[in-house]
């Protein structure tokens, strides 16, 4: 018996089920790049931001610290003016570090709620993944 595939005027032959597996192999490799690649693009938009904003931060700093030691001395200076110099500036040292030692607790308490995953990328995967089960 000579086994022919027969298809109608003009339609193409249906696909075997190796061709359709390989084509699914292929797309599915094709996603998953695809993925790969917007978690790329995410995290390195995620990470130029954050250099970007840290930059700021620091040349605000630059400035404010210059501001800060000003007000320092001034404070120094004044408490200086009703006790001895140098329990003025022990004074003024100590409330300094207690109010350092806050913001630093408080600025290291806002860097743990950072989330750096890649969230959209997290639920596209798992879009293809379930994509890939119904296809099979």
């Amino acid at each position: 018996m000579d086994y022919q595939w027969h298809t109608r005027a003009g339609t193409p032959p249906e696909k075997s089920l190796a061709d359709l597996f390989s084509e699914l192999s292929e797309q599915a490799s094709t996603l998953v790049r695809q993925e790969i690649a917007l978690a790329q693009t995410e995290m390195t938009r995620k990470a130029t931001k954050a250099g970007r904003n840290a930059a700021l931060i620091a040349v605000g700093g630059v400035f404010a610290l210059g501001a800060f030691y000003s007000i320092v001395a001034a404070l120094i200076m004044a408490l200086a003016q009703v006790m001895a110099g140098w329990l003025a500036a022990l004074i003024i040292a100590v409330v300094l570090a207690i109010v350092a030692a806050l913001l630093v607790q408080f600025g290291i308490n806002k860097l743990k709620s950072i989330d750096p995953a890649p969230r959209r990328t997290i639920a596209t995967m798992r879009e293809t993944k379930e994509w890939l089960t119904q296809q099979v």
